[in-house]
């Protein structure tokens, strides 16, 4: 028989039932290929005993349920892919530090549509690819475009750097900006655990936040690899 602590992780892995219901409506299973990659890499070692990379991507209260030892759940999505990079980097799994890079790279989900998650402060990557890093805001949110811009950019240079596509950068994007005033927290976002790569990919709702171009660019101002 299963345990209720068990029922209560796999209810939160498939929802955040946790979280207010005014929010922006959820997503965190949006880009399911990337967090599938994520869990394979931290499975192979994970002495902090996060439960899943989905919890990584919640709102506090809910991220807290599978959080383990990380306490600051502000940094449990860095945390993530801070062991899943370290992980993949032992098994000489270049994808696998691209899908890690890619993860910390993915908005969270906030409590309201142009509302920003909080930026890790408490704890240092031990990888500086990953540190290098931050997450996507909601689209929404002020200055978004120019923000979630920047990302894109950073995380092509690191994804160079390890040997991937920069152009798999653009992978990390979000939705269109959904309406600030709908009270309701209706976005333009998807959430669906059982598209196994990702509704925001196979619906065709992810906005591109730069061109190849811009993207080429960035990654040859560094020489091709990203200066950690």
């Amino acid at each position: 028989m299963l345990s209720y602590k068990t029922l209560l992780v796999a209810l939160l892995c498939t929802s955040a039932l946790a979280v207010p219901v005014r929010r922006e409506l959820p997503q965190e299973h949006s880009h399911q290929e990337i967090l599938t990659s994520v869990n394979t890499s931290l499975r192979k070692n994970n002495p902090d005993k996060i439960v899943s990379s989905v919890f990584g991507l919640l709102a506090a209260a809910a991220a807290a349920s599978g959080a383990g030892s990380i306490t600051d759940t502000d940094c449990l999505q860095q945390a993530t892919a801070d062991q899943a990079f370290t992980n993949a980097k032992a098994a000489n799994d270049v994808q696998g530090q691209v899908d890690a890079l890619i993860y910390r790279a993915l908005e969270r989900n906030t409590h309201g549509v142009g509302t920003k998650s909080n930026a890790c402060t408490s704890i240092k990557a031990v990888n500086p690819e990953i540190g290098a890093l931050s997450q996507h805001q909601d689209p929404a949110s002020d200055n978004a475009a120019a923000v979630n811009k920047a990302i894109v950019l950073t995380l092509a240079q690191q994804i160079a750097a390890v040997g991937g596509n920069p152009q798999d950068a653009l992978k990390s994007g979000t939705f269109k900006p959904g309406n600030k005033s709908d009270k309701s927290g209706k976005a333009n976002t998807c959430d669906d655990h059982n598209d196994k790569t990702g509704c925001i990919f196979t619906q065709n709702l992810l906005v591109d936040d730069a061109t190849a171009d811009e993207i080429n660019a960035a990654v040859a101002s560094v020489g091709g690899a990203a200066s950690a």
